[in-house]
């Protein structure tokens, strides 16, 4: 009999194809974006041609330029359209017609993120488009752009992806338009969606258009969603309401134990996740299988593991069942891990959806080769003088590590760029300030962050391969740090030491986000850190104070920040420095409620913080807050129709709006609001002139003298820093 015990998957290397015949013409100083570029390099035609909602800046903190660098290495000729108007096909002719396909991308973040504030507001700017200038993307831009290349060369395969399309690989929940809306791959009329970070997919995609191959032949493709007529014959299917196993999220299966257990789709009738009376009545009773253990069983039977696939409810099913539509997410989340993953098929209407097990990371030699692709590190010079501010944002900064294992329910990190962490060589990172240092015009000696997604999380993985390869654990860190988490920073310590020891640089600031509950753990990681890499103001995020409102976000406790303010404190204090902390919190979350921020602002008096800028719950397409925010079950704990755990969420103006006023506690302009609201919680007690009060009584139009005396002393500080940080914050943050 088979072992029960999933191995760590393994992947041809990245760069181990045989480059395709036109390598011959070399490396372009950009890659084209007019004909007169192109007749310039000696082309007749492109092989592939990236569309990108995003201006193009060559730099490998910009998805387009890696994903067309990366296939110029494998020898195809790339050109590049960039922001196209979108009112005819013309513009997509630009370059001519691809040999192979065009790649469709939204670009940097989701373009109804990029336009659209939590409030449904429009933006006024583009961080993205030069000059800053807003409207240079149609809404759902993925769409609209591969329709565009279907009506300029309807011959043409079109391959999307980049994070708009690879959150909305299934039917997920669109915020914009208050419904579930298909498959993104079938509203663009695309042929091949590629999801996460898509390097591995998109070699592997491109070589196989090159060898005439279609959609139909690159089913075992990591990484990619395709859609079908009908599943292909020897695979078998395994419904996922009897996969959706109860155990809770903080215990970690052993991989070397089988134990049967009960799931909650095991239940008839209405109570159960599958589908009501009338779908649970056609489903003959089976034992269920534990995740991720249903390997076993599997093998009792001979089936090749590498052939089942997860059938989710239909997209007219979760359309129509929040609760469904919750379950299919849990689902999907479970089945992220890519060592353990199965494919996950999902019908619309007569078409199935094929999404392909997830791709496996790269590995540190293969992440050095990608940042080591001959980027300009500038944008085109297209753009003349125009600056774009999302170039300026991180032109002096380096990118060390990809993914995140945190797990936070609101994030799009995590369902985008998976839980493994992927960290590039120390050598590598070195060379890059090296190139920092030496090409970009007008550098100061600066570096305006080493990070990623999370400062600290560099080279942090499981210490046992083959307990990850078989862990379903959706987060490392939440609730307790996982024990077979490597925690040492001193990885990290070292090169933040060797990267301000190279010539010419002064200083070398940490700008991502932190993990403050893996900092604690490593003490002499965050004297580092506090000594010489704090340029005055450190943003982290505790994102909210209250254990009901964290456990829907899967955040620690404030215990975990109280033990990193004391330390950041102690060696601001010893470095003979005044630096600040400014965290981040979250309005509107799931599961919060009028009362829980209004501890939160408490809170936030008590600790002399205000804040300028509020952040407000963004649900994004596929995240675990989404879930629950349209389907008001809690899809981290096992889902049934009468007793499942049920969420309030904020979903009404006025609800949101008095949540973010307790956020600007110390504004006038919300002292009306909050002190109605209070009358209406039964809280007159906190409305008056005292330090434990959180507004002052009607007439007054002036803060107490204590709190005018705090005012001037670290909350202007803090204020001001609170702007410029939560301006570069981006992705579902919002005013």
């Amino acid at each position: 009999m088979k072992s029960n015990i999933v191995q760590p998957a393994t992947a041809s290397p990245l760069f181990g194809h045989t480059p395709y015949w036109a390598e011959c013409y070399g490396t372009a100083p950009y890659l084209p974006m007019s004909r007169a570029e192109m007749d310039f390099l000696g082309w007749d035609s492109c092989d592939i041609i990236i569309v990108s909602g995003d201006a193009y800046v060559d730099h490998p903190s910009f998805g387009m330029a890696v994903i067309g660098r990366m296939l110029e290495a494998q020898g195809f000729r790339v050109g590049m359209i960039s922001q196209p108007d979108w009112k005819s096909a013309d513009p997509f002719k630009a370059l001519g017609k691809p040999n192979l396909f065009y790649g469709v991308t939204g670009g940097n973040m989701d373009s109804m993120i990029n336009r659209y504030t939590a409030d449904l507001r429009t933006r006024s700017d583009d961080a993205y488009t030069a000059g800053g200038e807003g409207g240079k993307r149609p809404d759902r831009c993925v769409i609209v752009y591969s329709q565009r290349c279907k009506e300029a060369y309807p011959d043409v395969p079109v391959v999307i992806g980049g994070i708009e399309a690879s959150l909305r690989r299934i039917a997920q929940y669109d915020y914009w338009s208050d419904q579930v809306r298909r498959s993104v791959l079938i509203d663009a009329t695309a042929d091949v969606l590629l999801y996460g970070n898509a390097e591995r997919a998109i070699v592997e995609v491109a070589h196989a258009y090159a060898q005439g191959r279609g959609p139909a032949d690159m089913y075992d493709i990591r990484g990619a969603t395709y859609i079908r007529s009908q599943v292909p014959e020897g695979w078998l299917e395994v419904d996922s309401g009897r996969i959706d196993w109860p155990n809770k999220i903080d215990k970690l299966p052993n991989p070397y134990e089988y134990v049967n257990e009960q799931s909650s789709c095991d239940q008839s009738g209405d109570d159960a996740v599958g589908g009501g009376a009338t779908a649970a009545s056609q489903i003959e009773p089976i034992k269920i299988i534990p995740m991720p253990l249903a390997t076993r069983e599997l093998a009792k039977e001979g089936v090749d593991k590498e052939k089942v696939y997860i059938r989710l409810p239909s997209f007219e099913k979760v359309s129509k069942d929040p609760v469904l539509y919750a379950h299919a997410s849990r689902v999907l989340h479970q089945e992220s891990n890519p060592h353990n993953a199965r494919v996950l098929v999902q019908k619309h209407g007569h078409r199935e959806v094929w999404v392909t097990r997830p791709p496996i990371p790269l590995s540190t030699e293969e992440l050095d080769a990608v940042f080591d692709l001959p980027y300009q590190r500038r944008p085109h010079p297209v753009y003349g003088d125009a600056n774009i501010p999302a170039y300026d944002m991180i032109k002096t900064s380096v990118n060390i590590m990809r993914g995140c294992f945190g797990g936070c329910t609101f994030c799009s990190i995590t369902e985008h760029e998976g839980r493994v962490i992927q960290s590039r060589s120390e050598e590598s990172i070195l060379r890059e300030v090296e190139k920092i240092r030496d090409q970009v015009p007008g550098f100061t000696g600066s570096i305006s962050d080493l990070g990623g997604p999370t400062a600290n999380m560099y080279q942090l993985n499981c210490n046992d391969d083959v307990i990850q390869a078989n862990c379903r654990r959706l987060s490392c860190v939440y609730p307790t740090i996982c024990k077979n988490l490597e925690t040492d920073h001193s990885p990290t310590t070292q090169l933040y030491r060797k990267a301000r020891a190279i010539p010419g640089i002064k200083r070398i600031l940490i700008a991502s986000g932190l993990r403050y509950d893996l900092a604690i753990l490593d003490e002499e990681y965050v004297k580092e850190l506090v000594t010489h890499h704090v340029g005055g103001y450190l943003k982290i995020a505790p994102e909210h104070s209250e254990d009901s409102t964290l456990s829907k976000m899967m955040k620690p406790g404030m215990g975990s920040y109280q033990a990193f303010k004391k330390m950041f404190e102690k060696y601001s204090k010893q470095a003979g420095k005044k630096q600040y902390l400014i965290p981040y919190f979250i309005a509107a979350h799931p599961g919060c409620t009028d009362e829980d921020m209004m501890n939160l602002s408490l809170w936030l008096k008590k600790n002399d913080f205000r804040i300028d800028q509020v952040q407000t719950f963004y649900p994004s397409p596929m995240a675990l807050a989404t879930a629950m925010y349209h389907s008001g079950r809690n899809p981290l704990k096992k889902l049934s129709y009468k007793r499942g755990e049920k969420v309030f969420s904020a979903k009404k103006m006025d609800q949101r709006r008095l949540q973010k006023s307790f956020l600007r506690y110390h504004d006038e302009k919300n002292w009306a609001y909050l002190r109605e609201s209070l009358l209406r919680m039964n809280r007159r007690d906190l409305i008056g002139p005292g330090d434990h009060q959180l507004v002052p009584e009607e007439g007054h139009s002036s803060r107490s003298s204590h709190s005018k005396r705090r005012e001037g002393d670290s909350n202007v500080r803090n204020r001001k820093a609170s702007k410029r940080h939560n301006k570069a914050r981006g992705g579902q943050w919002s005013k």
